[in-house]
């Protein structure tokens, strides 16, 4: 297939100048004048018969053509980036995938001897920040980081959000459900768990992974959906990622709305119990994000199709304590 495109200068001039919003520091990244990059700019205008940047007194801004033209710009020098990074290094480099804490510890590592028993040939390296849950304004950073062209590599991310990531491959893994988890040496003949109305007896801990209230799945929700009144929902122990209520919850001191994937192999070895089967969705979910590029990748394929495999057996019943609601 043959492409008519315009000269690839004048597509890095623009690339550079529109992500800066400044010809200057265009210039300076390309190792040009700002004469140049206006000139290259003008090239592509001319080329494309529409005008791509505002120029203002002392700043340009884009134009809506300008604005809709730059993601799939920045994704091409990304594939083109990534092409060549992989006709140097082959498909034989470690795979590195960068995940939620909670999710790399609780669900993810356990289920990698699978993966390494289906797919010896691939070496992955597993990485976990906190950075990779949707918090307000780090989505767009995070996404302008995973599309930069300068910073290809072989990073794929599992990420804990709404899956809105404009330029990226974007693949769900599951959505989880929250569900009340506490110690079997929790509930006692003067403090039960036998309805949820007993739950005000009881310390709530409260996961706040999320961060942001209108979002965050809480007791109060839960309670609602039970249709419980008179309980303190505000009241407890406050966590800011899930890793820190579930160990609480396992030291006994009190009763966790958790992401059910996250506690099922505590739930199943009988080191946590659910003491009612209600869950309410979490607004949010897991996501495996690459660029476009990244996604070519047979090793990143393999680890897709796998992970996709592993995800649908999420939210299946779970054990739990006979005989409760």
């Amino acid at each position: 297939m043959s492409y008519r495109l315009p000269p690839l200068p004048a597509l890095r001039a623009f690339e550079a100048a529109a992500r800066h919003l400044s010809f200057k520091k265009a210039a300076e990244e390309l190792h040009v004048t700002p004469a140049a990059i206006s000139q290259q700019i003008k090239l592509l205008e001319s080329y494309l018969d529409l005008s791509l940047f505002r120029r203002l007194t002392r700043a340009i801004e884009l134009t809506p053509q300008g604005m809709a033209m730059l993601p799939k710009i920045r994704e091409g020098f990304d594939c083109l980036a990534a092409a060549i990074e992989s006709s140097r290094q082959g498909d034989d480099g470690p795979l590195t995938v960068n995940a939620p804490p909670s999710f790399a510890s609780r669900w993810l590592v356990p289920r990698l001897p699978r993966f390494a028993a289906s797919h010896p040939g691939i070496a992955l390296r597993l990485s976990s920040s906190a950075d990779t849950v949707d918090r307000h304004g780090e989505t767009m950073l995070f996404v302008e980081r995973q599309t930069d062209p300068r910073t290809a590599t072989s990073e794929v991310a599992i990420r804990y959000g709404t899956g809105n990531y404009p330029g990226l491959r974007v693949e769900k893994i599951f959505a989880p459900n929250c569900v009340p988890v506490c110690s079997p040496r929790l509930p006692t003949p003067d403090k039960p768990l036998d309805s949820p109305a007993d739950l005000a007896r009881h310390v709530l801990i409260h996961d706040e992974t999320i961060g942001d209230e209108g979002r965050q799945p809480d007791w109060a929700q839960w309670l609602n959906t039970a249709g419980v009144p008179g309980v303190d929902a505000r009241r407890g122990p406050r966590f800011s990622n899930a890793v820190l209520a579930v160990e609480a919850a396992l030291d006994g001191q009190g009763v966790a709305l958790a992401l059910s994937p996250l506690v099922e192999a505590e739930v199943a070895a009988g080191r946590l119990l659910m003491p009612f089967a209600l869950t309410i969705p979490s607004p949010y979910a897991y996501y495996l994000v690459m660029s476009e590029a990244m996604a070519s990748r047979p090793s990143v394929a393999a680890f897709s199709d796998w992970l996709q495999a592993e995800g649908r057996q999420v939210n299946r019943p779970a054990a739990r304590r006979p005989g409760n609601a």
